[in-house]
């Protein structure tokens, strides 16, 4: 054997690690890595900015349930991917970013694009590392990559000082990582699940509360299978959609500040609640004192920490859901007197669920001028039976898009949940679109949003990534418009976008198709137009300026009080 440069270590672990695609841009720190790149089987997209390789890399992550990869140059290179490690943070999601960095002797002398990424990350990864000899990047970086996919998923660093990356030393034959200390526990305790499965058999109201947990797992069958058995309606949260078909009779949509009535309803009426791979955050409780205030709660997740973090519950089970949920499925097949006396128990909260259904139906009026929600409801009726991939930047956007898409997939929803980064849509579109290039993928996007990373045109463009960006053009930064209308008596402080560009023009700048309808009879022929399009559109279609989102729980409110109107 012969000694290898660091480069060329790393991009043979990537190999081993079965990475196929890396989102990056290159500058001096990484130069010797990309020397040797086209020498490797690993696909490269040169994004236009660094924030867009990490939410390129989450998009694919989201969608693919594999691990994300990024890599970018020092300084501000590094710096760039912040938001990116953030927002994949919040949401748990898989991603290794590697970062250049100034060679080692110069780390601490404000050298030339030096920045401590290591210091500054250090609050949104799951862990991150600084390589100081080449003899350890082949450990570190499979370290990276456990760490990343396992337990609670989340993203981590590795930062590489140049002269690692051109040091040479032996490549050594890869063992099985392992890390002292570090060891999730994958399998739910079998006395609480048994004791989770009696409680939930003695409910009369039960709601299924579910979480994106259920589909970073990949347990979103057996959570169909279980509630279906049982006759217990499901409520998923922003990052659960998915995760249970919304077509079917159980669904109560999602809850929380803009969630269903039903829903909401239901969780704060329900005498057990069970939360499966969700961690109560403040967007979804309301008042802590009066969520679910009356039920058991029962919660299921791989992170003991965000077990009784934000609301107490009665029966905690710490252990990987899809694990949790398959034993509960089991326990069902032995306990067919069970099964049948809970399903057929809960008539009457079904037929209360029915009335609430009823009585606050998500809906608007549809006139002259285009309304969002159509828009979306629209895009959810061509699109059915194709299982499209759907993305949104942040704001009235991704509600309506929550509200009126009908989800019926896993993995077909991505959005920024817990850290609502606007400009996360294009980009992450973009990475799913590069994992499944022959199916539909659509960005719902606001015209504030779109134009944080809207130079990612120019990567569609240049990869032939057929990304259908969809601009719902309110003329405003509008949930900030909305809060302001509601309660700041109309101040629109710096919320109208005057200045926004011709987004069609824009378009074919880039070299994409740019469509707009304006009228409400042009939005389904622009719909279809683009749709069949082989490449990249981006379609503006101008919407009621001053639409607002509801239901909408004000801060501080408990869930059951809802604005309606």
């Amino acid at each position: 054997m012969k000694e290898i440069s660091g480069a060329q270590i790393l991009l043979e672990v990537l190999q081993e690690q079965g990475v196929e695609v890396i989102f990056g841009y290159p500058g001096g720190a990484v130069i010797n890595f990309y020397d040797h790149l086209p020498d490797y089987t690993c696909r490269h997209f040169l994004v236009r900015h660094e924030q867009a390789a990490v939410h390129a890399a989450d998009g694919y992550a989201r969608a693919t349930g594999k691990i994300g990869v990024a890599l970018v140059t020092s300084g501000p290179g590094a710096t760039n991917t912040v938001t990116g490690l953030a927002t994949a943070s919040m949401d748990s999601i898989p991603m290794v970013v590697f970062t250049g960095q100034v060679p080692t002797p110069l780390i601490g002398n404000d050298a030339f694009q030096e920045a401590d990424i290591v210091g500054i990350t250090r609050p949104c990864t799951k862990h991150n590392f600084l390589v100081k000899r080449v003899e350890d990047l082949e450990r570190i970086v499979n370290e990276a990559f456990h760490i990343a996919g396992s337990g609670r998923p989340g993203p981590v660093l590795v930062d590489l000082p140049k002269d690692v990356i051109a040091g040479k030393c032996l490549k050594k034959v890869a063992e099985k990582t392992s890390l002292k200390g570090y060891s999730p526990n994958y399998a739910g305790h079998p006395g609480q699940i048994q004791r989770a499965i009696e409680v939930i058999f003695q409910a009369k109201r039960p709601v299924f509360y579910v979480g994106g947990g259920v589909i970073l797992a990949d347990a979103a069958e057996n959570l169909t299978a279980l509630a279906r058995a049982l006759q217990i309606p499901v409520t998923t949260t922003l990052m659960g959609l998915g995760a249970f078909p919304e077509d079917d009779s159980l669904s109560l949509g999602m809850l929380g500040m803009h969630g269903t009535y039903r829903a909401n309803m239901a969780v704060t009426e329900s005498d057990v609640l069970v939360a499966f791979g969700a961690r109560f955050d403040d967007r979804v409780t309301g008042r802590v004192d009066t969520f679910a205030a009356d039920a058991k709660i029962i919660h299921v997740d791989i992170d003991p920490t965000s077990i009784s973090k934000n609301v107490d519950v009665d029966i905690p089970i710490v252990g990987d859901v899809a694990d949790v949920l398959g034993k509960m499925v089991e326990l069902l097949k032995t306990s067919e007197p069970g099964t049948k006396a809970c399903a057929g128990g809960h008539n009457e909260w079904l037929a209360e669920i029915a009335r609430w259904r009823e009585l606050h139906k998500l809906s608007y009026q549809q006139y002259e001028i285009i309304k969002p929600q159509f828009v979306v409801e629209k895009i959810s009726e061509l699109t059915r039976g194709d299982n499209p991939i759907v993305s949104t930047e942040v704001g009235q956007n991704q509600m309506w898009a929550a509200q009126f898409f009908t989800f019926t997939q896993p993995r077909s929803w991505l959005t920024s949940g817990g850290l609502g980064t606007m400009g996360y849509g294009l980009p992450a579109a973009m990475g799913a679109q590069v994992a499944f290039p022959e199916r539909l993928v659509i960005d719902i996007a606001g015209d504030g949003s779109i134009q944080m990373n809207s130079q990612e045109l120019a990567t569609v463009v240049q990869y032939n990534l057929p990304v259908k960006v969809i601009i719902l053009n309110n003329g405003y930064l509008g949930m900030v418009r909305q809060w302001q209308e509601l309660f700041f008596d109309k101040h629109y402080s710096f919320t109208t976008m005057n200045h926004a560009p011709d987004f069609v023009k824009l378009a074919e700048a880039y070299g994409a198709l740019g469509l707009r309808a304006t009228k409400p009879q042009e939005v389904e022929s622009i719909l279809k137009q683009a749709f069949a399009h082989p490449g990249p559109v981006v379609v503006d279609i101008v919407v009621a300026p001053e639409e607002n989102v509801y239901p909408m729980v004000p801060a501080g409110e408990a869930i059951s009080n809802m604005l309606l109107v």
